[in-house]
């Protein structure tokens, strides 16, 4: 269900080649949360790095809502870079396990394939 790969990167150099690997994939970055910043400006102990990509598509996810639009709930992919006991890795949930769960379409499946792959080769671009 997961796809994560280590980089021997920095936490920020992991971070900054997966923004370049998004965007030079033909996707688009809409948002980056900082989960890490997040919970220690609210007061809550973490020691690792945390950040999760809001990557997408535009033409990929048109076909997805043409095919079901409950889906947005689904959308955009997640591409994390993270630190796990001082190493830097980068995953996601794989997208086309994810939409088989929520449906049993087959044309989602070819949709979701196509969009795994593209972002497992920006995972692999920015390791």
């Amino acid at each position: 269900m997961y796809y994560v790969v280590e980089s021997a990167k920095t936490f920020e150099q992991a971070a900054v080649d997966l923004e370049n690997a998004v965007k030079a994939h033909q996707f688009g970055v809409l948002h980056i949360h900082d989960l890490g910043q997040t919970l220690r400006s609210k007061g809550f102990e973490f020691a690792e790095q945390c950040r999760v990509f809001e990557v997408c598509s535009p033409a990929q996810a048109s076909k997805v809502l043409a095919v079901d639009i409950n889906l947005n709930m689904a959308l955009p992919c997640r591409i994390s870079v993270f630190t796990e006991n001082g190493v830097t890795k980068i995953g996601m949930i794989r997208p086309e396990p994810m939409l088989a769960t929520l449906s049993q379409d087959a044309r989602l499946r070819t949709i979701a394939q196509q969009v795994e792959t593209s972002l497992q080769q920006m995972m692999n671009q920015a390791k």
